[in-house]
């Protein structure tokens, strides 16, 4: 079993065929970076004429049973996250109705504070804020997973503790394999896995050691260590790929409304535009490189299933539906 818990592809049958190519038998897709609710429903429906338009190679994603339901009739299943509480906008409310119209995960910030946390490139952490914790404890009820990975320290491992599900970050790698701002360090991992939440790896270059250059024996070397260190179960992959996309669509990503001046997000060295994939990881026809690479880098069969999908798999199952049900 194949799932990649974050892309944000320029969406077309090309892909989705790739992704049938590649084995992929589940996806998040982000469908909101800055968007309102109702620029959010808009997402939605595009996503549905998708489904309808492609059913042989695509369906929507709500349980872990579509993941089943995927794999067994060749198809990929299709899960809703946003990478901003934008689509809640300050109504608490609406996390349900996202929920309901198939939204399974939210992070709590996006690299700039939020309503809800802080974001990983603001100076001060001050932590989640009060509508956090009421939003928290909401997303805990009805079954919307957060995920923080573009937040903060502090607010990362405040959501961990307060949380009484786990959380997880999607998309990154460890901090001290490559140093970005993104990227965790050793008490935010250990907070969200010792919670019983999980990390995606992410092949997105700004997050590699060595960038665009990075080898796939260092990524997968870093995965086993990682896994050593916080225990395999705990760990997925979150590609982060962003194929076929305009380089226009990083201002969206990066700035959204909120500034008049160009941000390049991953520190003072980036630069515009979407950097090039590793040689190894052009498109999601390539889920196989990785699997083989993580075989090299010494872990055994069951910890490989489970990094490629099959925890991800097991944390659907425990996670999207609502408390008790």
């Amino acid at each position: 079993m194949r799932i990649d818990c974050l892309q944000y592809a320029n969406w077309s049958e090309k892909i989705f065929r790739q992704m049938r190519e590649g084995g992929l038998d589940a996806v998040q897709v982000t469908i909101a970076y800055h968007e309102n609710f109702r620029e959010t429903v808009l997402n939605l429906e595009k996503w549905n004429r998708w489904f309808e338009k492609y059913p042989d190679l695509i369906m929507k994603g709500l349980s872990a049973a579509d993941v089943d339901k995927a794999h067994e009739s060749g198809r990929t299943a299709v899960f809703f996250g946003f990478q901003n509480p934008s689509p809640i906008e300050d109504d608490i409310g609406l996390v349900e109705i996202l929920h309901t119209l198939g939204a399974r995960f939210m992070q709590l910030s996006y690299n700039n504070q939020s309503l809800l946390a802080t974001g990983c490139y603001e100076a001060e952490d001050p932590g989640i804020t009060r509508m956090g914790k009421q939003v928290i404890r909401e997303m805990n009820r009805v079954g919307l997973v957060a995920d923080m990975s573009h937040s903060a320290d502090r607010s990362t491992i405040e959501a961990a503790e307060l949380s009484s599900r786990p959380v997880v970050i999607t998309h990154a790698n460890p901090f001290e394999w490559a140093p970005a701002l993104r990227n965790k360090k050793d008490a935010v991992i250990r907070a969200v896995t010792e919670n019983g939440g999980m990390l995606g790896f992410s092949i997105y270059p700004h997050h590699l050691k060595d960038k665009s250059g990075c080898t796939l024996a260092s990524f997968c070397e870093m995965v086993a260590e990682t896994a050593k260190r916080y225990g395999a179960e705990h760990f997925g992959i979150g590609s982060d790929l962003c194929q076929d996309q305009p380089d226009s669509v990083v201002e969206w990503m990066r700035m959204g409304r909120w500034s008049k001046e160009v941000d390049y997000g991953e520190g003072s060295a980036a630069k515009p535009g979407f950097p090039p994939m590793p040689e190894w990881f052009r498109d999601n026809r390539d889920f196989g490189n990785i699997e083989t690479g993580l075989r090299r880098a010494g872990l055994n069969e069951a910890e490989v299933g489970g990094i490629m999908g099959g925890n991800w798999h097991r944390f659907f199952a425990e996670n999207f539906g609502p408390t008790g049900g």
